[in-house]
This record gives structure tokens, sequence and C-alpha cells, in this order.
């Protein structure tokens, strides 16, 4: 651990907090205001606010989350600082970056994600509409020893409504730009009182799209997606619970996304004539239309089922947890260069389609012991294991202009669209782990926190017989990758209002494979330092944090310094000529920075809130090439920052209204590892206005999002391919509660 980092990050608490400073201000206001809610977390595996938690979490509630309209994960990670992600492919893709920490496509996420206690095994699983939500937070900081796998980064963790006693029901309809239309709706409550209780929520959107395909005259950015879930309690006594939950989600969108910077096009505009600079530069902040001459076409469907027990014994509680997961996504588009050109050897050799497959089983078993809540001394033990397989082929294919054929297992010799290259293996892998934590209160204000887990995974790769061109068909491979994962946490607590907390620990994502003969494939492209098989990625943080809460509880200011070293951050390359998506690693990075963030209830109606983040990352070590030593990290803002508001007041006996806006800045933000470009600031706002029956029995809801229509790439890949995000779009929202 580099302790200048540390000293640096000190010096930039007082600069930190005069962003903040306009906002403490408003302290004279209408001394009739309001204090600010205790927001419960369970960040720690128990209920405690988030003042008293020794951990950088933003935490939002049901009521937070009906107002800032969070409908899906981009929304809430937008209003947390250091968080930021970009989706430019179909649903299952994502690159969520949580203080340097990265997510990397067809790699293991970042951060565990924990959905009603479940800790889900694939980041394809991590993209999903968020509806009858209990609570969501996002907790900073290796979390491993407490939450598991790939948790080098923090933890998301997501508890959807719980049945009980009361009955409880809703239904939501929202029609919106793009053609967009949605139905959502929850009925749950006793089915015999006081012993079983059920659930049964769903939701519907379809979405025409935001963005022109100007070769086909259609949008080019289809959402449909349609979730089920279900869910039963029995709970015979106050000692004994079981929990049984199923989930159907099935998903019709975009597949691919991008288009290419470094192509010359026909006077049609549409049709590439070859390699030129008509559709340039090559730079981040390009934003290129949609030219696919091919339907970009997304597809996935998945299937959980999830049961957890909880029983409390005089010695402690136990909780088993067991879950089955099935995931099949599949995508296909134009092959690079993506513009309404046909397969030509004379022209590109490799101008033509490309198909993506990936098919995921999944079991998991976690068992937890515990102390009771009423214990001097905390303390748990536990073990998980996973079992999961995934077939994955990638395809590239001749473009006749009759369309795509489906490509799954085995490539096809058809004249309508003849394979030219398949990339394909099935993987048998299989994870476990010990862990285990004690928390002493060594006095009344001071408490040490002290956590333990030893991963191990294992890993086979059975390439397919059918594979070309590259690697070897028939090959197979195994690896093993294996952490102890410790994490020591100490929190002081001077008074009610205050808690200073130190922590330090340690985190693991588990290495992978890639697809076989890559390797000499990325060699053949100029790509340097690429390997089958990705290296483990290892980090160690420290954190120093303080929350606050003055004002006679309406004003509540958290801040948090942090520094963290990672080996072999695993990084994302593409070869087009194949379609080929490579990881990578980066041998040593650094990682440093601040957040502060800050709510305060001015008056009883008016709520304001800002939050700041700075995250330095340098490349330390990069031996295949050296002259991107002490280049920026990539896919990592250098800053983000939040600044909002929200009213509600009443305009009658009967109404209310509601009003709310959001301002999101994230900074500059480079992409590849030799800093070619850079995607300049963004600076997003966008506003909620609504009323509102004052018994909440019904509401009304306009949104506006990218108020501004801020023009800008979601995601740049090295060499010039981009993907758009939507300009200005909006919708309106209907809701009535039955109950």
């Amino acid at each position: 651990m580099k302790i200048h980092q540390l000293i640096r990050l000190i010096l930039l608490v007082p600069v930190s907090l005069l962003f903040v400073m306009p906002v403490n201000a408003q302290s004279s206001l209408s001394n009739g205001a309001e204090v600010i809610e205790e927001v419960l977390v369970t960040a720690r595996r128990r209920s405690e606010t988030a003042l008293e938690s020794p951990l950088a979490v933003t935490a939002f509630n049901a009521q937070m989350i009906e107002d800032a309209g969070i409908q899906r994960v981009e929304d809430f990670v937008a209003l947390t600082p250091n968080v930021t992600m970009a989706t430019s492919q179909g649903i299952g893709t994502s690159f969520l970056s949580i203080r340097g920490v990265t997510q990397v496509r067809n790699g293991e996420s970042p951060v565990a994600t924990v959905v009603d206690g479940v800790l889900q095994f694939s980041a394809i699983q991590f993209r999903r509409e968020l509806f009858d939500v209990e609570s969501i937070e996002v907790v900073k900081g290796p979390q491993g020893a407490i939450y598991g796998r790939n948790a080098t980064g923090g933890a998301i963790i997501i508890n959807t409504r719980r049945p009980t006693n009361e009955k409880y029901g809703y239904v939501q309809v929202g029609a919106g730009d793009g053609e967009e239309y949605s139905v959502q709706g929850s009925f749950g409550g006793p089915i015999v009182e006081d012993r079983w209780y059920g659930q049964l929520s769903a939701n519907f959107l379809d979405r025409e799209g935001y963005l022109d395909n100007i070769t086909r005259g259609e949008e080019a950015d289809r959402f449909e997606d349609t979730t089920i879930r279900g869910r039963l309690i029995f709970e015979p006594s106050d000692a004994f619970s079981a929990d049984f939950r199923v989930a159907v989600s099935k998903h019709k969108g975009r597949g691919i996304g991008f288009q290419f910077q470094g192509v010359n096009i026909a006077p049609d505009g549409i049709t590439a004539t070859g390699f030129g600079t008509d559709t340039g530069p090559i730079d981040a902040n390009n934003v290129l239309p949609v030219r696919d001459n091919n339907v970009d076409t997304g597809e996935r469907d998945m299937l959980d089922f999830t049961l957890k027990l909880d029983w409390e014994t005089s010695f402690g509680n136990i909780v088993s947890t067991s879950s089955f997961t099935d995931i099949e996504e599949w995508g296909d588009s134009d092959q690079f260069p993506y513009t309404n050109a046909r397969s030509s050897a004379a022209l590109f050799g490799f101008d033509g389609t490309q198909t993506g497959f990936f098919e995921l089983s999944a079991f998991t078993q976690e068992l937890r012991l515990s102390s009771l809540s009423d214990s001097n001394i905390q303390w748990e033990v536990g073990a998980y294991y996973l079992d999961w397989e995934r077939f994955v082929s990638l395809s590239t294919g001749t473009d006749t202009g009759q369309g795509i054929i489906r490509l799954e297992r085995e490539p096809t010799t058809n004249a309508r669209n003849p394979t030219t290259s398949f990339l394909a293996d099935d993987n048998n892998n299989s994870a476990w782990a010990v862990f285990g934590s004690v928390d002493f209160d060594l006095t009344d204000q001071l408490d040490l926190l002290l956590a333990l887990r030893y991963d191990d995974e294992d890993r086979e790769q059975k390439v397919s017989p059918l594979q070309f061109p590259a690697g070897v068909p028939g090959a197979r491979n195994t690896a093993s990758f294996s952490k102890l994962q410790p994490k020591v946490t100490f929190r002081y607590q001077p008074s009610d209002d205050m808690n200073l907390y130190l922590t330090w620990g340690e985190g693991f994502r588990s290495g992978q494979f890639n697809q076989n003969g890559i390797s000499v494939v990325a060699a053949g492209a100029g790509l340097v330092g690429v390997t089958d098989l990705v290296r483990q990625e290892e980090s160690e943080s420290i954190e120093l944090g303080f929350k606050g809460r003055f004002a006679d509880g309406r004003l509540r200011l958290n801040a948090a310094i942090f520094s963290t070293d990672v080996e072999n951050q695993q990084f994302f390359s593409f070869i087009g000529a194949i379609s080929a998506q490579i990881l990578t690693s980066i041998p040593e990075v650094s990682l440093s920075g601040v957040e502060v963030d800050v709510v305060f209830q001015a008056t009883e109606n008016l709520s304001l809130f800002a939050a700041y983040g700075i995250t330095n990352s340098e490349i330390d070590a990069y031996p295949t090439n050296p002259a991107a030593v002490g280049n920026d990290a990539p896919y990592i803002a250098e800053n983000t920052a939040n600044v909002g508001l929200q009213y509600r007041a009443a305009i009658s006996d009967n109404l209310q209204i509601f009003a709310r806006a959001d301002y999101e800045r994230r900074g500059e933000q480079f992409w590849d590892v030799d800093n070619s470009t850079a995607r300049d600031a963004l600076e997003l706002v966008n506003a909620r206005i609504g009323i509102e029956s004052s018994d909440g029995k019904w509401s009304v809801t306009g949104a506006v999002y990218n108020l501004t229509d801020e023009i800008y790439n979601s995601e740049w890949v090295a060499g010039g391919f981009s993907a758009a995000a939507p300009g200005r779009i909006w919708n309106v929202m209907y809701r009535h509660n039955f109950f």
C-alpha cells in the first residue's frame, strides 16, 4: 500500500468539503423542518442505520426508489459517487466501475450482487428491470470477506418487497418516448394469517427504440422485457421461516450496438467503400449514426429458483440458501465495420455478419451460522458452494443480404449465410468458500470487526471440435484460482451523531479462459500480451471514513478517502475481423480517491442533496507496452458529481405536488491502456414532476431524462468502435395503490 497516496487523499478532504459548504449554509432555514429519515441497511448482514454502519454505503429505501424514478440498475448507479456504468450492448453486457475497479465484457463482475439474500453468479444477471423493490444498497470497498466471490469493488444488495400479514398491491401503467409503453403490478399478503404469505409481481415494457438506423429506416435499439416473480413464505413461528422464490424473465433488444469510425462511405451515405476517414475521426467523442444493413438483435431468457430457510436456535441463527439459475443469451448483427456493404474479399475480406450465444446454468448453496442478536460478541461462520456450466460461441458469416442464421453449437454451410469463423467452448466450473467474522465491543464507543474468507475456483474448458480457424478443436484446458481475503475494521462512535471508521481489506476476482487460440489471432492483429488464460485479479485497499448528523438531524454528511492497489486488473480488447472479444490484464494499477455526500432537509417540504467523488487511477506496470506506465487506467471517470433537490407539498386537502431535479457529472474518461482518446466530461440533467393523492392511493408522474439533450457515446473501444447513447427522452407513469 502506498502511504503517500493516502497522505495526498487526506489533503484533498478540505477541498472536497468546500463542495458541500453551500448546502451546509442552508441550516439557518425553517426551524420547522423535519429530520432526515433514518435509512436501515444490512451491508454487514445485520440491520443497522446507515449512520451506524462502518462502511461507505449509498442506500435507497422504497420511498426513495419511487421518488428518484429508479427503474433499472443504471438509475441508482447514476446517483452514487465514484460509480459509473456503460450500457452499450445487449441486456447481459454492462461495464460497471466502482472506485476504479472495473467490469469487462464477458468477464466476472467487480461487485458481489445479492438479490433477496442470494449471490448472483454471473455478470449476465446484473442488468434488469427493478420493480416492487424494498431497498437497494451500494457498498464500496472490498467485501469478499463478507459477501464472497468477485466482491473486489464492493457489493450491491437488492431486496424486493416481502409479503406480510398486511395486504399490499398496486398497478402502474406508463408511456414514453420511442413508442414506449409499460404495465407493472404486484399483489401480496397473507394466505393463512400468521403462517403463510404470498406475493406475485410482474412487469412488461415494450419500446421501439431511440436510435435511428439510417440504412433500414427503423429504430436500432428495440427493447422488450417481461418479468414475473412469485414468492411464498411459510412462517409457523418466530423461530423458523421458509422463503421460496421463483422468477422468470424474457428480454428482446439490441445485440451488438457498435459503429466503426474508420470507413469511407459511398454517396448514398450508408455503404462502406473501404477503410478511410469519412466516418472519422477515431475519437471517443465522435458519435456516429447506425448504418447496419442487418437487424441488430439480442435476447436473454432467465429462470431463477431460490429457497431460503431461517432457524433461530438457542446457540445461534442458521440460514440456508439454495438457488438454481438457467440463462440463455443470444445476439446477432452486422459484422465490423457495420455498414450496408456486403461481404467482399476485395473490399474488406470480413464485412459480413456476427453472432454470439451464451448458455449458463448454476446451482449454489450457502450455509451460515451466526450469533443471536443480543450477544455481547457478534460472530458468524459459513460455507458456500457453486457449480456452474457455461457454453459460449462467437461466429462470423458471409452477408449475402438474406439475413442472419441463428447459430448456437455448430456452424452452418447454408449459402444464405455461411459461417466464416466459429469459436466455441463448454466450461464446467466449480467454486467453494469458507468464511467467518467476529465483532468485538472494545469499549462503549470503539469496536473491532475481523473477517476472513477463503475462495477456491476450478475451471475446465472443452473446446468445440467444430471450432475454426483459430485454436485446437477438441482441446481440454484446466485452471484453478484461489485467495485468502482478510478484512479488518475499526469503528469509533464518540456520540450517537458521529461515526469514524478505518477499514483494510483484500479482494479477489477469479481468472478465466479466453476462447482457445485467441492469443495467436491477437498476435497476428498486433495485440501483444494476450494469453488464452486470464490471470486472477487481486486488490488491497484501505479506507478512512466519517459519518455525521448535524442541525438537529436535518443535515447528514458522509466522507471517505481510499487507496487501492490492484494486481492483474482485467481489461477488454476487440478484434473486429473475427469479432473476437478478449480479456487481458494490466499487471499493476493504483487507485486513490475521495468522496463526500450530503443531504439537507431545508424545510418540511424541500430536500437538498449533493455528492462528489474523485478517483485517481494510474498504471504502474505494463511490460507489453512500457510507454503506458503512468497513464490512467481505462473505463474510469476521473470524477463524478451529483446535485439535486426534491420538493413535495400539499396543494389542497386531497392533492399534493411532487418535483425533483438531478444533475449528474461524469468526468473525462479514457477507454484503453494507451489513453489514445478520452470522452469529454458529461453533464446530464433529469427532472420529474407529479401530482399525488394525499392518502397515497394514486399518483401521476412525468419525467424527462437528459433534459439538455447531451449527445455522447455510452462506450468506446480501442480502434474506433463507438456506441451512441440516446439523447433526450421522456415518459409518463400512472400508479394506483389498492391498499
